[in-house]
């Protein structure tokens, strides 16, 4: 998986995700990535994986 590709999903799901289905919730999901992934992320990158994911955890109930 490309880091651009990785970069547009995770700012896809920052972006707020209201749609008239649903909120964060109902449209998002963890981002897991293999060791080898994480290894290739950016700091920014891993920033923004690391802020969804936890944004997930809070809104959402999501678990590591």
């Amino acid at each position: 998986m490309g880091k651009g590709l990785i970069v547009a999903a995770m700012a896809a799901a920052l972006a707020g995700c209201t749609t008239a289905k649903g909120g964060f919730c109902a449209v998002a999901s963890p981002v897991r990535l293999s060791t080898r992934a994480v290894e290739m992320l950016s700091d920014q990158e891993a920033r923004a994986l690391l802020a969804h994911n936890r944004k997930g955890e809070k809104l959402c109930g999501w678990r590591p």
